[in-house]
Parts: C-alpha cells; sequence; structure tokens
C-alpha cells in the first residue's frame, strides 16, 4: 500500500469514527465555549484588556482543544483494538502519523475557524476586512503546529495509565513557540494593514516551526509506537 493512500485512510477512518461518535466534537465545543466565557467574566469590565486579550485566549482554548482531540483519536482506536491494526499494515509508522496528524488539524482548523468570530465578538475586538486573510493563514499554520505536537505526544502516552495527566504535561512546553508566533501574529493581524508586514514575520516563523515539528515528528514516530 502506497503511504500516500495509507494517510489519507488512516485520515478517512478518524472522520467516519468521529462523524458516528461526536464525542470530540461535544467535548472540544462545550471546553472550548467554557474557556471563552470564563475568560471573559475574569478578565472584568475593562474594554481595552478585553481586546487585547482576545488573541492570547483563543489560542489558549484551541491548545485546549487540541489536546483533547488528540488524545480521543487514540483513545477511541485503542478501545476498538484499530491500533494495533494500523501498525500491521505494509506501510511506514510515519504514514500513520501523517493520517492522524492531518484528521486533527483539519478538525482544529474548522474549530478555530468557528472559534475566531465568537471570540471576537465576545472580547469586543475587530478585524479589519483588509487582513481576513492573514488571519485566515494564521489560523492554518498555528492549528498545523498544534495539530502536530498534540498528535506526537498524544501517540507517545497512548499505552500509559496516566495518559489523561502526562498528555498536557509533556506537550504544552513544546508549543511554547507555536503559541507565541500564533498570538504576536493575531495581534498583529487585528491591529491592521500597517501590522500587516510584522503579522507576516510572525506567520514566516509559524511556518519554520511547523516544518522543524513536521520533520522531527514524522521522522521518530516508529521509535514512539514500536516502544
Amino acid at each position: 500500500m502506497n503511504d500516500l493512500i495509507a494517510a489519507l485512510t488512516v485520515a478517512r477512518k478518524d472522520f467516519r469514527q468521529e462523524l458516528r461518535s461526536r464525542a470530540t466534537t461535544v467535548a472540544t465545543l462545550f471546553f472550548s465555549a467554557i474557556t471563552l466565557v470564563m475568560m471573559a467574566f475574569g478578565l472584568g469590565r475593562d474594554p481595552e484588556l478585553m481586546r487585547s486579550a482576545a488573541p492570547g485566549v483563543l489560542w489558549v482554548a484551541l491548545a485546549f482543544a487540541g489536546v483533547i482531540a488528540a488524545a480521543q483519536s487514540f483513545q477511541a482506536d485503542l478501545e476498538e483494538g484499530a491500533f494495533e491494526q494500523l501498525l500491521l499494515l505494509p506501510v511506514s509508522r510515519a504514514a500513520v502519523y501523517l493520517g492522524k496528524l492531518a484528521a486533527s488539524w483539519l478538525y482544529l482548523f474548522v474549530l478555530g475557524a468557528l472559534m475566531l468570530p465568537i471570540a471576537l465578538g465576545l472580547y469586543g475586538a475587530d478585524a479589519p476586512a483588509s487582513t481576513w486573510w492573514l488571519l485566515g493563514l494564521v489560523l492554518l499554520l498555528g492549528t498545523l503546529g498544534l495539530a502536530l505536537i498534540a498528535t506526537f505526544y498524544a501517540g507517545l502516552t497512548a499505552n500509559l495509565q496516566a495518559r489523561e495527566a502526562l498528555l498536557p504535561v509533556l506537550m504544552f512546553p513544546v508549543i511554547v513557540p507555536i503559541m507565541l508566533g500564533a498570538v504576536r501574529a493575531t495581534e498583529a493581524a487585528l491591529m491592521g494593514s500597517a501590522d500587516a508586514p510584522l503579522a507576516l514575520s510572525w506567520v514566516q516563523l509559524l511556518g519554520g516551526f511547523d516544518l522543524v515539528y513536521l520533520v522531527v515528528c514524522a521522522s521518530i514516530f516508529h521509535f514512539v509506537v514500536d516502544d
């Protein structure tokens, strides 16, 4: 079986599994909404503070959603015995990782696209029409970075008893560069066309980290699942 076909097959399997159960969708939507609302209450009534906090709160909510989505993906496979069957396929472990990654990335991107206007409206932040394309690019690369790390560490902790506690502990320190780049790029994009060059600089940083994480995680994923 071709590795590309195998990766697409794994991604399609995860999509169909989620369409049947909807467990991840319900959990991430509920948790993300609670995060946005609770942070809004915690920040108080200062409009300027609310506007400035909107990008950070959005990406924190997406980071938590990435943990839930990746963990649930591997957990469902382990419960059904599907993950062991995946590892028996005559394809590279990187193909399995890329399939899981594609499903998680698309899910996080769609979730982010839904949450972005909600977060901006809730926190009183305005996005100029001229920079919506830039926000979309930030969302695309930022969610890719989160999905890369979440999928890798979810596979690493899948067979451990304390996986629910270990996954965020291992993942969150590694996603600091992704979170920093995504939050700063979103802030700059919300400032309008004048800060577009600054936003593009952060986007380039995001793309660089994504490339490094993709190469490293795909290359060593076989050590993670085989051991």
